[in-house]
């Protein structure tokens, strides 16, 4: 059985930004749309973590939002739950109910968080919640005692908050991830570990597709297998691979100042 599709959202709606990873609202209502017309499901994290023999993978994804914006509830979730479909959304954890302080900034105003009570309210109609760690640090660039520190504070507080089920997966931030990361977050209590495109068949190394800003298509190029496909994903890699770009200035702007502060002309393409 080919593995299971995932894909990577991270901002529906909302205001403009400079970076690439906001999809509009309409865009993402036609995709979904268009995949529940065509016979897609989605697979919560429980059915995804589990062995894949009960259901038909051609026609099965995973689809999950990275760093957990607020407006995922206004313009994400209701879309979502209208069409029987499910998501699970890799949390910030010190950042939950509060503004993305921890990015550079590349909207004019800084954007909230969902809230401990969104996050349940949604949570309580069958939509998951799981680690992007702490505080979005490029992982592999920390020392071993701050990987796990990362690692470990996110994994406890959403296990406080929503339970055991929470503490089970792992978005790294920017898919950054390499063996030393892995054996910290398998130390930390997680089961699986999601990466960029080019993850493995580790369950702590596992591929997702990012769906950014020029994914426009009905079909995202995630879950195709033509030529558009194979292409829509190098191109996503490659974004994902600029990244680092955002990593380097939340270095120099936590070396510089306690604050985080505006860099104009700064393109974010988070992961």
């Amino acid at each position: 059985m080919p593995p299971v599709p995932v894909l990577c959202y991270h901002r529906i709606g909302g205001p403009l930004e400079l970076g690439v990873t906001r999809v509009g609202r309409s865009i993402f209502a036609r995709q979904m749309s268009a995949l529940a017309r065509d016979g897609w499901r989605t697979l919560s994290l429980p059915e995804f973590a589990t062995v894949r023999t009960t259901h038909d993978a051609r026609r099965t994804f995973l689809l999950t939002f990275d760093d957990g914006y607020a407006s995922l509830a206004e313009h994400a979730y209701p879309i979502l739950a209208d069409l029987g479909f499910t998501a699970t959304t890799f949390l910030i954890t010190d950042y939950v109910g509060k503004t993305n302080d921890w990015d550079v900034r590349y909207t004019w105003s800084r954007l909230p968080h969902l809230t401990w009570r969104q996050i349940e309210q949604w949570r309580a109609r069958g939509f998951h919640f799981a680690s992007h760690g702490a505080t979005h640090r490029r992982l592999t660039w920390l020392a071993g005692e701050e990987v796990a520190t990362e690692l470990r504070r996110s994994r406890e507080q959403l296990v406080e908050r929503l339970g055991p089920d929470a503490g089970t997966a792992i978005a790294y931030p920017f898919g950054a991830v390499d063996q030393r990361v892995m054996e910290f977050a398998r130390a930390a209590g997680y089961d699986l570990g999601f990466a960029g495109v080019n993850g493995n068949s580790d369950r702590l190394h596992l591929s997702r597709v990012p769906v950014y800003t020029w994914d426009v298509g009905s079909v995202p190029f995630g879950l195709r297998h033509d030529t558009l496909g194979v292409l829509g994903r190098v191109v996503a890699h490659a974004a994902n691979r600029c990244a680092i770009g955002t990593s380097i200035m939340q270095l120099a702007k936590q070396r510089t100042s306690p604050r985080p502060e505006s860099i104009a002309g700064a393109v974010s393409t988070r992961a």
